[in-house]
Formats: C-alpha cells, structure tokens, sequence
C-alpha cells in the first residue's frame, strides 16, 4: 500500500473517532440538560404545593362552567376566606391541595342558579373535581431601615434580599436629609391618626356585616379597645354602624314579610278556589245530567223544545264557570311559586351582597393595616435619622429577615442572596463608624 493511501486512512480513522466521541459527549450534555429542566419544574411544582397560606394571601377560586363563582378570597385575620354558597371557610395553615379539596367537599352537590341568556334558570349541581384553587397575590413583603425607598413591595417566587433591596431603591440614609424630622414626624402622625380611625369605621363594617350574616357578632365599643381612637368617636363609630344595622334588617324583613303574606294570600285563595272548582263540577255533573233527562223526555215527546234549550244552556253556563275557576286557580298558583321564588332569592341575593361587602371590607383592612405599618415606620425612621446622620456614613450593611414560623416571629441574620418568603420583613442597617478624631485645640 502506497505511504500516501495509508496516511489517508489512518486520518479517516481518527476523524471518525473523534466525531463519535463528540457525538457520545454532545447527546450525554442534552440529556443532562433535560434531566436538570425537568428536576427544576418538578422542584417548583412541588414547592407550590407545599406553600402554606396565611392570612394576607389572596387566593382564586373557580368552579368549571361556572364563571359567576369564580371569586378572589383574601384570607382574613382569623385565618378564613369568604365564598358564596359555602360561608367562612378556615385556610390558613394548610396547603393548596389541602384547601381546593377542602372547599370541592363544602361545595360537593351544591346547587347553584344560572341565568341564561335567555332569561331561564338552569340549576348547575357542582362537582368536586371542578374546583380549583390557585394563588392570586402572595401576602407582601417589607423593608425598612437604610434604603430609599422602605416600604411594601409585592412578593414575587424567588425573590432574593439584594432584589429587593434594589427595588427599594438601594443603600440610603440620606433620602429623608431634605426633609425637616420634626414636620415630617407631626405630618406622619396625623396621616396615622387618621388611618387607626378608618381602621375602626372597617372593623365596625366588619361586625355589622357578620351580624347580618347571623354569625352571633354583636356590634359594641369593646370590640375596638385595642384601637388608639378617643372614646367618643369609637362611640359615633359604632353607634352609627348600629343604626345603619338597624335599617337594613327592618328593610329586609319589611320585603320578606311582604312576599310571605302574599304567600299567605295566595294559599288562601288557592283553598276557596279549590272548593269552589268541587263546586262547579258538581253543578256541572248536574246540569249534565238533567239535560239528558230533558233530551230522552223530549224524545218521547213528553217535553217541549224550549225545556231543551234551557237545559243546554245551564250546561253551557256550568262548564264556563268551571273552565273560569280552573284559570284564576292555576293563576293563582302560579302567583303562589312567583312569590315563593322571589322570597327564596331575596334571602339568596342578600347573602351574596353581604359575602361580598365582607370580602371588599376585608381587603380594605388588609389594606389599611399595610398602610399602618408603613406610616409606623416611617415614624420609627424620622426618630432614626439625626441619630444615623451623626454617626457618619459606613458602608457594610447588616440584612436581618424577620419571619414568621411556626415558633413565632424569628429574626434571621441574612446576606444578598437570601432567598425571601411571603410576609418577609427585611430590616437593612449600615454598619457606621466613628469618624477620625479631631486634635484638640
């Protein structure tokens, strides 16, 4: 063999290896990369269900086919979303998984009506396995302290400590220099005396509304203790909750006692005309039955014509006045289920309304508590800020997360890349240091 063909060969050989081992490598790299995407959805998915809601969550409930029972529940302070056809419901503390079954089983059989486009009812019996449950809005988290922009930011999956922290804007102590402490602090305090009293008008919507729902609720200034609002505008406050209370339930049961006498009326006039149809009937076989007497004596030439004609025209008259009776009384009927309905959706479309004034009050505390919170610590802050601009500026922050488990409130020293949770409140401090000291005179 030539030296140049067997160099040829031998270069054929090693390029055939080479390609197979970059082959061999390059399909082992894509099915690692598959193994991994794979591993990170699964992780995820797995996370997400093992999420624990809390009160500040705010979850979406929908049921197949039924888009009039698709609701965004907030969890409210005592744990407990509210849904229409179902009530209070306890969430907090459990799982997704745990809460769509939990609320597929109250509305297992329930049976809801659908208004066509036509106008009818249809009556929707729900399944169990048509309810799902996903969260809307995670319960936010906060920061504080030495940063731009301290506040309530809302909680995205994954969010690290050095995210937030720039989103807030950055490391600053120097973003409330151009402010007076002492205005700021006078201005802060009003804006936080006039959210505590908005706070209390909510709470007391909050009980007005439970009683109505018939939860046992009773509306009195001692449910407001707690609040730093004076005395007597805690007084205004539930007083006029009382009286609004008062109106409401002396309306609802002006209408229900209205539908139910005319109910009652209605099954009255059903008995009268039930007995005045046996007696038409009655009337009626008789007449019949006589002027078959009158038609065979007329046969037999016993009678005269004109007895005839009488006769069939008092068969006439009976069965109009029966055919009458029978149409005012299934008039009246039919008035009679009108009503009957109508009672049934005036005690229906009042829960509804009331379950969903509950749900929008309850989203007005959570929002007025945020709002408390912020207000409280910007307070805390204008106290903070002489005392920080004296020390002079460092430059090493000090991250410490507070959460919530379930020992109660932790506080966890943290870095940059601290992965945070819902409800998360970050408190960032620079680490300052005393200036150099200045020779003496």
């Amino acid at each position: 063999m030539p030296n140049s063909t067997l160099r040829t060969c031998l270069h054929i050989h090693v390029l055939g290896s080479s390609l197979g081992r970059c082959l061999k490598w390059g399909l082992l790299a894509i099915g690692l990369t598959i193994f991994v995407t794979q591993a990170a959805k699964a992780s995820v998915a797995q996370a997400r269900a093992e999420y624990i809601v809390s009160v500040g969550d705010v979850l979406d409930v929908q049921v197949a086919g039924v888009p009039e029972l698709r609701y965004r529940a907030p969890v409210q302070i005592d744990g407990s979303i509210a849904l229409p056809l179902v009530g209070m419901l306890p969430v907090s503390g459990l799982t997704l998984p745990q809460i769509q079954a939990k609320i597929g089983a109250a509305l297992a059989r329930k049976q809801f009506r659908q208004t066509a486009p036509d106008g009818h009812e249809n009556i929707i019996v729900i399944d169990a396995n048509e309810v799902t449950t996903t969260i809307a809005e995670y319960r936010p988290i906060y920061i504080n302290g030495d940063v731009s922009k301290p506040g309530e930011y809302p909680y995205r999956p994954g969010t690290t400590a050095r995210q937030l922290i720039a989103v807030a804007g950055g490391y600053d102590i120097m973003h409330m220099r151009m402010n007076n402490p002492y205005l700021e602090s006078v201005d802060l305090r009003s804006q936080y005396a006039s959210l505590w009293t908005e706070f209390a008008k909510r709470q007391a919507d909050l009980w007005r509304i439970k009683s109505e729902l018939g939860d046992g609720s009773k509306i009195s200034p001692t449910i407001l203790n707690d609040v730093p609002v004076a005395q007597s505008t805690i007084s205004d406050i539930v007083n006029a909750e009382k009286e609004y209370l008062k109106t409401r339930q002396g309306d609802y049961q002006n209408q229900k006692e209205f539908l139910q006498r005319g109910i009652r009326d209605a099954v009255a006039q059903v008995g009268v005309l039930t007995d005045q149809q046996k007696q038409e009937e009655a009337g009626y076989q008789e007449d019949v039955a006589d002027l078959q007497k009158v038609n065979s004596l007329f046969s037999r030439g016993a009678l005269i014509s004109p007895r005839v004609e009488e006769a069939r025209r008092a068969v006439l008259v009976s069965a109009t006045r029966k055919l009458q009776t029978n149409a005012q009384l299934l008039l009246v009927k039919r008035q009679q289920e009108e009503l009957t309905r109508k009672l049934q959706q005036l005690s229906d479309q009042r829960k509804l309304g009331l379950l969903r004034e509950l749900q929008d009050t309850s989203l007005k505390l959570t929002e007025i508590r945020q709002k408390l919170q912020g207000v409280g610590e910007k307070l805390q802050y204008t106290a903070m800020v002489r005392s920080q601009l004296q020390r002079g500026a460092g430059h090493k922050p000090k991250i410490t997360i507070i959460r919530k488990g379930e020992k109660g409130q932790q506080r966890i020293d943290a870095g940059g890349d601290t992965e945070l949770q819902p409800g998360d409140t970050v408190e960032v401090a620079l680490r300052y240091q005393d200036g150099p000291k200045v020779p003496s005179d």
